[in-house]
Parts: structure tokens; sequence; C-alpha cells
């Protein structure tokens, strides 16, 4: 990807992301069932590193299953701690996701 500021996961492809903050935003969004827009909390991420490079990028969710595994981390933002290998597999509401907390050495 050319301009790479938003992070997509690759289904079944491992990411290694580095978080510098995050932020909990409402976006309004249009339900792909309904065609009518709604309201949501999206988890956003900044990102200063992805696959052991250096970028300056952002990445969100708004999947609960997901988030609730950052939660730990959000109060006192120690996912800074840490690069997370996030590995995404399946569509939809079907779709899970792989977390792994590995300490990171600031380089």
């Amino acid at each position: 990807m050319v301009l790479q500021n938003i992070v997509i996961l690759e289904d079944g492809k491992p990411a290694r992301l580095h978080f510098s903050d995050h932020l909990i935003e409402k976006r309004t969004i249009t339900d792909p069932n309904t065609g009518r827009p709604g309201s949501r909390n999206v988890l956003v991420f900044s990102v200063d590193r992805l696959d052991g490079r250096a970028v300056d990028a952002r990445y969100s969710t708004m999947a609960e299953k997901l988030a609730v595994q950052f939660e730990p981390y959000l109060k006192d933002k120690s996912y800074k701690n840490y690069e997370i290998i996030i590995t995404q597999n399946g569509e939809g509401f079907q779709r899970r996701w792989s977390v792994q907390f590995i300490p990171f050495a600031s380089r």
C-alpha cells in the first residue's frame, strides 16, 4: 500500500503493530442490513510501527470481541510496552482475532 495511513488486516496474515496512543471515537455508519445511519463507538489506535517499519497510521475496530482484549491495557496505556500481533480470520459476525502481546524493546 502506497500511503499506508490506515492499517487494514489481511485474513490469515499476522500483523505486528506498536501503538503510541488511542481514543474512542463516535462515528456515524450506515448499517449494511437496514441501510440506516447509526452512531457507533470505535476504538482507534495510533500506530507508529507496523511489521518492524516506522509508520504514522491508524488502526480501528468496532468489534467488541477484539476491543475487550485491549481493555486491560487502555486506562494506563500500557499497550505502549508491547508489540501486538493480530491475526484476523473469517468474515462478518464469524470473524475472529488472535492477539498476542510481545514485550516491546524500543528501537
